[in-house]
């Protein structure tokens, strides 16, 4: 998420001197087939975001060199995807970090806000745009109404044992996401001694992501305490 991706920043300690001694690692984007993977293979990993009572009857979305392009049509109103690592704020270490692969699997309202957000950074990252110019024509988007940065009941699961998030990250752990406007956290008790719920402002996509951890993958197999 698109958010998600930016984890680090909030729930390591070490995140932000990391990522600044990452920073020449990724100064531009790799060529396209490093972030490209077989079609099947991309299926299946996007529709372990979520349990498969889930994600078997969600539609799946799979990245291919002119963009993302519906690989399966469901029926329940989830969209699942793979976000590459342009999901991140444009001014992030690992913007262009081929090795990050995030299944989501976006509920309806989520899949009509957030991933269209990201669904158009694809096309302009296809289209050879910069990160500056990226980060304008979001910013148009949602100005002009093209875009909802956020719409109530947006939720997405993020719960796949494959995922990627950044170097530092990894696999982190399973949990499941809400949206607000950005600035938010405060009203749900976020971030705060003894809660479990994590907020990261995402000021450029206008969104809180508020993440909650769970203790098991999409599988159903135990994650990591």
């Amino acid at each position: 998420m698109l958010g998600i991706l930016f984890l680090s920043s909030v729930l390591l300690p070490s995140a932000v001197e990391h990522a600044r001694a990452q920073t020449d690692r990724y100064p531009a984007m790799a060529p396209l087939d490093e972030y490209l993977m077989p079609r099947d293979a991309e299926i299946a990993l996007a529709r372990s975001a979520a349990p498969a009572s889930i994600s078997d009857d969600a539609t799946v979305m799979v990245l291919e060199r002119q963009g993302y392009t519906t690989a399966a049509q469901g029926r329940n109103g989830f969209v699942c995807l793979v976000e590459r690592s342009w999901a991140q704020q444009t001014g992030t270490a690992e913007f262009w970090n081929p090795k990050m692969v995030s299944p989501n699997c976006f509920n309806a309202a989520a899949a009509e806000s957030i991933a269209r957000v990201y669904l158009m950074k694809t096309r302009l990252v296809l289209a050879g745009k910069s990160r500056a110019e990226i980060a304008q024509a979001v910013a148009a988007a949602l100005d002009s109404g093209q875009l909802t940065a956020t719409t109530p009941g947006g939720m997405c699961y993020m719960m796949s044992k494959q995922q990627y998030l950044n170097d530092q990250a990894q696999a982190w752990h399973p949990h499941v996401m809400f949206y607000g406007p950005v600035g938010t956290g405060k009203t749900w008790g976020a971030n705060l001694p003894g809660s479990p719920m994590i907020a990261v402002n995402d000021p450029e996509g206008r969104v809180t992501t508020f993440m909650i951890v769970v203790h098991h993958w999409s599988d159903g197999t135990p994650a990591p305490q």
